[in-house]
């Protein structure tokens, strides 16, 4: 007996994958290929583009770099991190004392700022190679400098850093926080960001979702049209919102208190979400996650939100926001759709403070890209 996962590919390879659910009992399973993998399939690494003083975050150095040494830590203790850096040797000196050198690599570059989501590769993988795909990122619509970021991707695969087939798709603008693959063929993201005029104006959703289709060999797309945080520059990230934790089961942040800004906005997004099938034709299993109690600074919001966790390949690493309650309903959710992950909580108050959080500042990479 033996499922078939297909996606829709004019040309496609096909292997069999053997998959044991236990004793006794092996299912075989044929997959197409190329695709998009969902976060949770093994990966080789992950990127870090590092804060210093030619960054936004030069007014508060001090307390963001030792928020991401704190994320290098645990990442370094589980599989390889590429560190993108213009000053390596300040970075060593930083983390030596606390992070597993023997698995940190790093790569010597100009950058804007740090998000490495949103500017590193997005990669597709296949039987012969990871392809790895450079989007345009224009600084979230054209709000931040971002000429040096948007040039790291084709740096890294040049210099060795990152190894797979590189993919010009730099007449398209996108950010890999927009965007969240369940490795089955389907995208979700949100129309506020994917649709925002000062990214890919001159094309409409329908234009936009046959690109989306075609790029990454997708089935379908599911569009979010409701769903915002207060101090987002992303224009409602998916990642800031929903998230895929397998595919059948999607987090997101779910607001109860009726006298928050939030609340009509995310209802609606709830109502949107239960709407939604998986490709079996069932409702999804949501698990919804707290909404953070209000976080400000000089009078404005911060976009404080749990759902911006990061699956590794044995944890998940998830933002905290010094909010004990919260922190640990965060927790209690996120080990229900991850059973067999260790959770580990990041204090991420220093990195809401720039509008972002634990998986803004990451980008995953499947096997074979890093090595």
């Amino acid at each position: 007996m033996g499922y078939v996962v297909g996606f829709p590919l004019k040309a496609g390879i096909e292997k069999d994958l053997q998959l044991n659910f236990g004793k006794n009992i092996t299912e075989q399973v044929e997959v197409r290929t190329p695709h998009l993998p969902a976060e949770w399939a093994p990966q080789s690494g992950v990127q870090l583009t590092w804060p210093h003083d030619g960054t936004d975050w030069a007014y508060m150095l001090d307390e963001v770099q030792a928020c991401f040494v704190n994320i290098a830590r645990e990442i370094a203790r589980r599989e390889l991190l590429l560190i993108v850096t213009p000053d390596v040797e300040a970075v060593k000196q930083q983390i030596a004392e606390e992070v597993n050198m023997d698995n940190v690599r790093f790569l010597a570059c100009d950058t804007n700022d740090t998000w490495a989501r949103d500017h590193g590769a997005i990669t597709l993988q296949d039987t012969e190679e990871p392809s790895l795909l450079d989007f345009t990122f224009n600084g979230w619509g054209l709000k931040f400098a971002s000429d040096k970021d948007n040039r790291i991707t084709r740096h890294a695969v040049e210099a060795g850093a990152l190894h797979g087939r590189y993919v010009n798709r730099l007449g398209f603008v996108l950010e890999g926080g927009s965007i969240e693959s369940d490795g089955m063929g389907t995208l979700l993201t949100t129309s506020q960001c994917l649709l925002s005029p000062n990214r890919n104006g001159a094309m409409n959703q329908g234009d936009i979702e046959e690109y989306l289709l075609s790029a990454f060999h997708l089935q379908r797309v599911l569009w979010l049209d409701h769903g915002y945080l207060a101090g987002d520059d992303t224009d409602s990230h998916i990642d800031t919102l929903a998230r895929f934790c397998s595919t059948d089961t999607i987090a997101y942040v779910q607001c109860t208190d009726s006298c928050d800004e939030h609340y009509a906005e995310l209802l609606r997004m709830e109502e949107q979400l239960k709407s939604f099938r998986t490709l079996d034709g069932e409702p999804y299993r949501l698990l919804p996650l707290p909404m953070a109690d209000c976080i400000e600074t000089n009078g404005e919001r911060l976009p404080a939100t749990y759902a911006n966790f990061l699956i590794l390949n044995d944890a998940v690493l998830y933002p905290t926001y010094a909010q004990p309650a919260n922190d640990a309903r965060a927790k209690e959710v996120l080990q229900e759709a991850f059973p067999r992950h260790e959770l580990i909580g990041i204090d991420c108050s220093a990195l809401i403070k720039q509008h972002g959080s634990l998986h803004c500042v990451t980008m995953q990479y499947p096997k074979g890209v890093l090595v």
